[in-house]
Order: structure tokens, then sequence, then C-alpha cells
């Protein structure tokens, strides 16, 4: 269908399965009729190493198999006619794959067992129409990201901790051209005179690369996969990110539109908790957000999503943070939504926070809240603007009513570990109370965190604003909790 079938001449050709012995070198006799004891011994003691055979053999196996499927991804290329395969159905192409990859061993008097073959026909399979051996990756939902330390290290992330895979790379080559398979298809370059891209997968994943000369030992990608499903509040409760009591105070805060800040490292969960929080909007409102990445997942009717866009090829035609934040504001929004403050757009969010479009939100990388209000200030010293430390600090005191920190602990867990409203300004300070926290006490022995969540006693700065709102928290849910 799609093939132009190349037959005869290359028979015989490539790496073949048969010709490789399977078992160890025999050894030459060893007379044992006058053997002692102690020489017994030591010969069987000599062939514990052997034990290691099995792991050789599969090792050597899987390079072999690597080296077939790059001869026959080679001859799937000479073969497939590659402009058909726009208009190719799945079924059609797998079926072609299946016959020329077939032909192939058969040509290359290669003989694989039923599964090996199936394995092979699926690799060469998403070699064609997908990232290769990354494709696996990406289809297990139980990863969210995908780490690449040059040709032979790919980790991931399952449940916060980092583990090594199987997956490898033929070789920096073979990673360079799925790198530039992902980049080629957003209409960007990676190469060494523009070493490192930003990306965005088709299904929304964040992909960012670096290659050589820059990466060192070999090409360095990340992929921060995109959640197809949004974790409402109750999921968060119910795997322990926050209290039920810290849910409610959210909630209110969020309704009667207070301006709150998610603050984080990075792969602490901030998106998330930002994706929460917009739940407790209520619909009728005209959201708009702006990311760098599309990845809020907000479920109101009114929404207007807007993402900014890197230079191109000849470095023009860049849309920051900032100009899309510019113009959101003659848009008519009653909340605004940015992705992620880091740079001078964070003079505009602080001023559409200060001009009626309150109850707004974004995240920030921080450590603590305290680290917080002072990346605010750095980032506003960034973007080049001289202005008193004080009138500063009464610019933030005065946008920001909350900030919420996110934090993903030692053993992989992800927490709001604190919840601290902005009061206000005490002479050239800005003063701040912290209401819910996380308290640790220890670890279990195999590492997990003990700990539990917490009220500091410290009733809300904004109880009299939640009243006026219709939201009358109980002053039990202010009380400390001391566990058991």
């Amino acid at each position: 269908m799609f093939s132009k079938y190349k037959k005869g001449d290359e028979a015989g050709k490539g790496p073949n399965l048969k010709a490789v012995p399977g078992g160890a070198e025999a050894t030459p006799n060893v007379p044992v009729a006058t053997e002692t004891a102690v020489e017994s011994q030591r010969r069987v003691q000599s062939r514990t190493p052997a034990q290691a055979a099995p792991v050789d053999k599969e090792r050597k196996r899987k390079e072999r198999l690597g080296e077939i499927k790059l001869e026959l991804h080679k001859r799937l290329l000479d073969n497939l006619n590659l402009s058909a395969l726009e208009n190719a159905t799945e079924s059609d192409l797998r079926s072609e794959i299946v016959a020329i990859s077939g032909e192939a061993l058969d040509e290359m008097g290669v003989v694989l067992n039923r599964e090996e073959r199936q394995t092979l026909n699926q690799d060469l399979y998403d070699e064609v129409t997908g990232l290769g051996p990354l494709e696996p990756l990406l289809k297990d939902d139980t990863v969210n990201d995908i780490l690449v330390n040059g040709p032979q290290q790919v980790f991931v992330e399952r449940a916060g901790k980092l583990e090594l895979t199987d997956t490898t790379f033929k070789d920096e080559r073979h990673l360079l051209r799925i790198i530039d398979k992902i980049v080629s298809a957003v209409g960007r370059r990676v190469d060494e005179s523009n070493p490192y891209v930003d990306a965005r997968l088709a299904d929304g994943s964040r992909f960012n690369a670096m290659v050589p000369p820059i990466a060192v030992d070999g090409s360095l990608v990340s992929i921060r996969k995109f959640k197809k499903e949004k974790l409402a509040v109750d999921d968060l409760v119910n795997f322990g990110a926050f209290t039920e009591e810290m849910a409610a105070y959210l909630q209110a805060a969020v309704a009667t539109r207070l301006n709150v800040i998610v603050s984080g490292g990075t792969g602490s969960g901030k998106t998330t908790t930002l994706n929460a929080l917009s739940s407790f909007i209520d619909d009728s409102e005209r959201i708009l957000t702006i990311e760098d990445t599309a990845e809020l997942q907000l479920q109101q009717t009114h929404v207007g999503r807007m993402e900014s866009r890197p230079p191109n090829v000849e470095g023009k035609g860049a849309v920051t943070q900032r100009d899309c934040l510019r113009n959101a504001l003659r848009m008519r929004p009653d909340r605004i939504i940015v992705g992620e403050t880091r740079g001078e757009e964070v003079i505009d969010m602080l001023q559409a926070m200060n001009t009626g479009h309150d109850g707004s939100m974004t995240t920030i990388h921080a450590n603590s809240a305290r680290d917080g209000v002072s990346r605010l200030e750095n980032m506003i010293a960034m973007a080049g603007i001289e202005m008193p430390i004080k009138a500063t600090r009464s610019q933030i005191s005065s946008a920001v009513n909350l900030i919420v920190q996110a934090s993903r602990l030692q053993d992989g867990s992800r927490r709001m570990v604190s919840i601290t409203e902005v009061t206000g300004m005490e002479g050239e300070v800005i003063s701040m109370q912290e209401v819910f926290r996380y308290q640790r006490v220890g670890l279990t022995p195999d590492n997990k965190i003990i700990g539990h969540f917490t009220a500091t006693g410290v009733r809300s700065h904004y109880s009299e604003r939640f009243k006026m709102w219709g939201y009358d928290l109980p002053s039990q849910i202010f009380e400390p909790f001391a566990a058991e």
C-alpha cells in the first residue's frame, strides 16, 4: 500500500540472532581424580561469579534486539511512502509495518518468537508515528515526569519518587532524532547554535531539552506530563494534601475574592492547587488565564485562555506573559489567573489586584510565605522599576491577601504546609499571620513522614469579610489540634 519493497540485494545483511551462542564458553577439562577437598571447595567457589551470566545474556540479547530494530527502522524509512502516512489508518500502518519487518527479518535470517516480534513491531510503530522509546512512558498514567540524562539513562517519577527505567536509546543520534521530531512539530529548532528549547507536546505535556555541547554527557530531556483528569478538592483532601477545615477556609477565601498566591518549589503541586482553588469561583464570573504553557483546567463557563509565545527562528514574534496581562486588563475580566509569575509581569499582576480585579490568583517559586514576599520584591526590582522599598512593600501588602504554601516532602508526598494571611504594614515591614500549618512529628522506619495539620489558634483577619459574604466559618476550625 505505502511501501516500495526492496528485495534480493539486501538478503543476509544485518545482525543474526541464531549465529550468536547463548551459553558460556566451554572450559577445558580439569583432572579431578587427585583433587583434594580444599581444591574441590575452591573450584566450587570459583564458579560463583557465573551466576551473573543470565543477566549478561539478557543484556546482550537486548543489545542485539536494539541493533535489529535500528536496521528495520532504516528499512522502514526506505520502504514506506511517508507522504501517504498522513491519511493512513492505524490498522493499515500496523499491518504494513508487520509485512515489511517480517520480510526484512527473513532476509536477515533472524528468528524471533511471537512475543519478541510483537514487541519489535510495537517499537517500530512508535518510532514511525510517536516518540520511540519514550512512547510507553508517555502512555503510562502512573508516570508524572520523564527525565532523560543521555541515551542510556531514563528516569521517571512515580508517586513523588524518582526511579531508573530500563528504557534506553540506541545512541546519541537516536535521542537527537526524537528531540528534533518533537521541536520541529511546533516550528522550533535545536542545534549547537541554539542548544536548548521549550516546547509543548500534542497532549499538552511540557517539554524541555538541552543538547551538546552544553549538555556534556549527552542530551538532557525533561517532560512534565499533562494530567488529563483534574484533581478536585475532595480528591486532594482524600490524598491528605490538606484537611476539610482548610478546604472550608479556602472556599471562603476564594469565594469572597481574596487575592491568592500559591507558593512552592518545582513539582510541589502549585498548578494542581491552583486548579483546585479555581473550582470555588462562581460560574457567573469572567475569568482570563495567562500561562507560558497551558495547564490550567478551569471548569467555569466564561473562561478566556491565553498562552505566551517565544520568539521564532529569526528572534522575532515573541509574546510575553506581560503582553498578555496588559491586554487582559482591557478585556473586562472579573478575575485574572496567571499560571506562574516569575518576571516583570509581577508589576501588572499587582496593579490588577489593586485596581478592581480582586480575586485574582497566581503561583510563584518560593520556600515559604515570607520568602514569597521577598521574591515579589526582587521581581519588582528586576523589572527596572525604581521604587522605595516601603512603597514596594505597601503595594504588595495591599494587593496580596493570602499565600498558600505547597511543598513536596522528602518521602515524595505533597502537602499544603502553610496558609498565611497578609494583614498589612507595620512600619516598613509587611505583617503576616499563619492560620494553618502542617506539623511534622517524625519518620517511620520506611522513611514516611509522620505529621498532622493544625490551626495555629489565630482567628482569620478576614472573618468579618467572610460573614458579610455569607461564609460564617465556625470558630472551632481556627483552634489548634493536638495529634493523639
